[in-house]
């Protein structure tokens, strides 16, 4: 016997997407199709006649995660038990739509999930309950979100679990400790090499797989998939190619970075060493320096 029954899953709109401009599906649209749940897919749960199909479902809860949308009012009082929101940050941290990509381009060492009583505001609503985790040294933001999506799932069952047997009590959060994440944009990860080596580590792990972090090279696109920083010091300009042992490096504000995986434009994804044969790259070429026109 399952625990909870879903009535109704509300997703986005299928999406075009690809070269062909096909239109999509989003995952949790497909599972539910698949169980024979009833998928509803508004433009804008603002618009007429929305709070009314919601209403129909004599949902006991709302459950939401990474919707896309802000949800009024009228809509999160909908269901007599509340709506429950899953957020990947340890709230008040990182409230906004990248808080697993902020929390690893400040090189954070913990995160966790937390799930909250949505309010009418950007994940301001008292907390149910909170779990914390380790953030791994060699994550990125597709590892580490996989990650949380199952301690997500898990907190979820047991928040529900206690929020409806009655042992829950919201806890308020603290706005005075908030800090944002808000949602990144393809410039954002243009690398800027002034900065140290450890900072542009953890900026690549943050923004892997999307928007991805970039340099340029020649003019053209250059996406860096991971590296290390290196403590060695050097005399060159942020951006330029440096030696370093049997291998070159890239000149950061402080401390070398070596790319471990590369991606140039138009091509598949190769080995740090393997681009610098094939670009015939040596040390002093410069790296950056300006946004490719084509991000």
């Amino acid at each position: 016997m399952r625990a909870h029954e879903v009535v109704g899953v509300v997703t986005q709109p299928d999406r075009p997407a690809g070269r062909g401009q096909k239109l999509l599906s989003s995952p949790v649209k497909l599972l539910a199709v698949d169980h024979k749940i009833p998928v509803l897919q508004p433009e804008k749960v603002r618009e007429p006649g929305w709070g009314e199909r919601l209403r129909a479902l004599n949902a006991e809860v709302f459950v939401v995660a990474a919707f896309g949308q802000i949800l009024p009012k009228a809509v999160l009082d909908l269901p007599p038990r509340g709506s429950i929101n899953v957020h990947a940050s340890l709230l008040p941290k990182y409230r906004g739509a990248a808080p697993i990509a902020w929390a690893l381009m400040n090189g954070e060492s913990e995160t966790g999930i937390t799930t909250f009583l949505m309010d009418e505001g950007m994940d301001t609503g008292p907390i149910l309950l909170q779990q914390s985790v380790a953030i791994l040294p060699e994550e990125n933001a597709a590892v580490l979100s996989s990650r949380l999506a199952r301690l997500g799932a898990d907190l979820l069952l047991q928040t529900l679990k206690e929020l409806l047997a009655g042992r829950l009590r919201p806890k308020p959060q603290d706005h005075g400790r908030a800090t944002l994440a808000p949602r990144l944009k393809k410039n954002d990860g243009f690398l800027d090499w002034r900065l140290p080596a450890r900072m542009l580590v953890n900026r690549v792990r943050g923004l892997t797989p999307r928007p991805g972090a970039f340099t340029s090279w020649k003019q053209r696109r250059l996406d860096v998939l991971s590296g290390e920083a290196l403590p060695a010091k050097g005399h060159e300009a942020p951006g330029t190619l440096a030696a370093h042992g049997s291998t070159v490096a890239i000149q950061t504000g402080d401390g070398l970075f070596l790319p471990h995986e590369v991606q140039p434009e138009s091509r598949h994804t190769m080995r740090w060493d393997d681009f610098l044969r094939g670009a015939r790259a040596k040390p002093g070429d410069q790296l950056g320096g300006t946004l490719p026109e084509q991000v």
